[in-house]
């Protein structure tokens, strides 16, 4: 009773819309005066998290996005995608579809990946006859994308909040993020087999693939730098965070020429904006796992668990469940912060991988982007159109099955998630 009550206490506060480091760090101190009294110790517990030297990826990986996006590299990765698939069925919403995957390695934010992508995509497909609802839900869809496929924000800090690898959530990342990327593509091709209205263009010559390929080739150096890196063991995930900075600098600067200082000083302010952001919420997570831990909360919900006998399976479909609920009015990093602290101790006695409860919980939280209310990528692609948001909401309706479909893979195929990671020697 008292779990759920400071659940709905939270959910409550946050809804009110004050800022979610306020909420959680206001809760929990009021939580702790009650009980003890006094509040000492806080202070010590925000320091402990944020000293940690895993965090340094975070301004890293922010830094490396805001690069690339400065350097305009979406209009030559949505180019080259079109022109390798343009004759296929459905060819520019897999063309969307694959940027959105390519752009989700280099920017590892969804809203940064649908509203990138859909200010090229979306007058691209309406202009050859894709109905508007089709075209705002592969992008809506696509974008979600970003938070899956390494590197990702979210994951890292899930990581950081769980103590939990970088290294193996970005690699186990990599599976489910390709089978969501290849479902949504047999969709739209699927779809456009039975729309008369979607023009079909003809086959690329292999010198328009040679050319697109030539323009695009730098930014898709990117992700396997990154990527390969890590599973190579020649960077752990901080250090390839430092590698992709750097590069993508280089690439900017000198492959494509659209850095100068003023460009890159955005960047970086940027990056450290979203980095003081982030940090500030880390910080009230914190408060938040020390009440916790204070009032026994996980303790309590493992005596609960235990005495009613529940499974690895059935625990992990009613967390997914209440995951899914709370993903309708809240954002991923509130869901994170708020259920991981409590639910954690619970997978690790019932012997769940906290790797791939990261993935499922990434690939629920994806779900929390494309469903109404507060969905973010809903209100990106309304904020790119200007449409209103039914036929948004009627476009991702066949992409929440689909992730609904692959998140229940991964929950039948562990290995989807954990075969990756297992291959490799990890850094933290």
């Amino acid at each position: 009773m008292t779990l759920a009550l400071i659940l709905l206490g939270l959910v409550a506060i946050l809804l009110t819309g004050i800022p979610l480091f306020a909420g959680m760090s206001l809760m929990s101190i009021g939580l702790l005066f009650a009980v003890e009294g006094r509040v000492t110790g806080l202070a010590d517990e925000v320091f402990a998290k944020l000293s940690n030297y895993l965090l340094v990826a975070i301004p890293l990986f922010a830094l490396m996005a805001h690069v690339m996006i400065r350097a305009r590299v979406v209009d030559d990765l949505y180019a080259f995608a079109h022109t390798l698939v343009r004759n296929w069925p459905g060819g520019l919403g897999v063309a969307t579809v694959l940027a959105c995957t390519i752009f989700a390695a280099i920017s590892g934010s969804s809203v940064a990946t649908a509203l990138t992508i859909g200010t090229v995509a979306i007058p691209q497909m309406l202009r050859y006859g894709y109905r508007r609802h089709g075209a705002y839900g592969v992008l809506a869809a696509g974008g979600t994308l970003g938070i899956l496929i390494p590197p990702s924000g979210p994951l890292v800090l899930y990581a950081v909040v769980s103590d939990t690898s970088i290294g193996a959530l970005f690699m186990a990342g990599v599976v489910p993020g390709l089978l969501l990327a290849g479902l949504f593509a047999a969709y739209c091709m699927l779809t456009a087999m039975f729309d008369r209205g979607v023009e079909r263009l003809p086959a690329p010559t292999l010198g328009e693939i040679a050319h697109s390929l030539g323009k695009g080739f730098w930014s898709l150096l990117l992700p396997p730098l990154v990527l390969g890196g890590m599973y190579a063991g020649v960077f752990t995930a901080t250090e390839a965070a430092a590698a992709g900075a750097l590069v993508a600098i280089l690439i900017a600067r000198f492959a494509y020429r659209r850095l100068g200082l003023l460009e890159l000083y955005e960047a970086a302010r940027e990056a450290a904006r979203t980095t003081a952001m982030l940090f500030l919420i880390l910080a009230s997570a914190a408060m938040f796992g020390h009440v916790i831990a204070v009032l026994r909360l996980p303790a309590e919900l493992l005596e609960l668990v235990t005495g009613v006998g529940l499974t690895p399976l059935q625990f992990i479909l009613a967390v997914m469940l209440l995951v899914f609920v709370l993903g309708m009015f809240l954002e991923t990093i509130s869901i994170i912060l708020i259920t991981t602290p409590i639910v954690l101790p619970v997978l690790l006695h019932l012997g769940i991988n906290p790797v791939w409860y990261g993935i499922l919980l990434t690939i629920n939280l994806e779900l929390a982007l494309i469903t109404p209310p507060v969905g973010m990528n809903l209100f990106v692609i309304k904020g790119v159109t200007g449409d209103s948001l039914r036929p948004i909401v009627r476009g991702v309706l066949p992409y929440v099955i689909l992730m609904l479909l692959g998140m229940f893979m991964v929950l039948a195929i562990p290995e989807l998630a954990l075969w990756l990671p297992s291959t490799m020697a990890l850094g933290r």
